[in-house]
């Protein structure tokens, strides 16, 4: 049985959830603790994620994140504490191998959707690599991102839909790229209900959100096809210390995935 198929099993709805950046161990743990249980009474396959740095953030100023080795340290304890898998966002070739040692699954960012170099190393480690698509690049487009993951001989790829840039400081959901992606691709798609809520750079110096429309989207995205379903959670959004505007609150999870998973076994029925 293959990776993929493990973790985005055929009539089983799969969830990647966690903050958007890794702050400390004990909240990645509550937040792993948590949402791991409301995931298996539902029977939802759970991956945590979390990311080490954020290369990418509004301002100079803002918190990246812990850093790859202090990061890589958090995700070990909670895949080992909890018996989870881990996922995580790579933005530079040089840190894939030491990052594989420890995630089930290597996440592309959107913005580097496109970066060959990043790919191939994703790619040689033969981990499962989720590739999100970038903002700018229409759905059809992905099947050149896969192609490059796959000459490495790895076939293990899932793809995310997180919204396109629709004027400035907005993004907008086109379903249809979730059966597009699937039928060209022939790989797994994730639907980021919570990046795609987002303003990016809609506060100046920081990115926006609406999260009341998350429930909404998430709903939109199962009934259109989507295999799993990619949250960032926080017990306090507004205490988050990176995007905040458009993360679930935990206590929000539950009701959530009792709706998102009612569409999708009637979807998959």
């Amino acid at each position: 049985m293959t990776l993929t198929s493990t973790l985005f099993p055929h009539q089983r709805l799969t969830l990647i959830a966690g903050p958007c950046v890794l702050e400390d161990l004990d909240l990645a743990l509550e937040i792993a603790g948590q949402a791991a249980s409301i995931c298996r009474e539902l029977g939802i396959t759970y991956i945590f994620k979390g990311s080490y740095d954020k290369a990418n953030r509004s301002s100079v100023n803002a918190f990246r994140g812990p850093g790859l080795k202090r990061g890589l340290t958090i995700l070990a304890n909670v895949k080992q504490r909890l018996g989870l898998p881990v996922t995580t966002d790579v933005h530079e070739p040089n840190q894939v191998d030491e990052v594989a040692e420890i995630v089930d699954i290597i996440q592309i960012p959107a913005f580097l959707c496109r970066q060959t170099d990043l790919l191939l190393a994703a790619g040689r480690t033969q981990r499962l690599v989720n590739i999100k698509k970038g903002q700018f690049l229409a759905p059809q487009d992905m099947i050149n991102v896969v192609n490059k993951v796959f000459s490495t001989g790895n076939r293990e790829v899932v793809l995310t839909e997180r919204g396109s840039t629709f004027g400035y400081h907005n993004l907008i959901v086109d379903f249809r790229s979730l059966p597009i992606m699937k039928s060209t691709t022939g790989c797994p798609v994730v639907f980021d209900a919570t990046h795609s809520v987002q303003l990016p750079g809609g506060l100046g110096d920081a990115s926006g959100g609406d999260r009341n429309m998350i429930p909404v989207l998430a709903a939109a995205a199962m009934a259109a096809g989507a295999d799993a379903l990619f949250l960032e959670l926080h017990p306090n959004p507004d205490q988050a210390l990176c995007d905040g505007a458009n993360s679930l609150s935990l206590d929000e999870l539950p009701p959530l995935l009792r709706k998102v998973s009612a569409i999708f076994a009637a979807i998959n029925s």
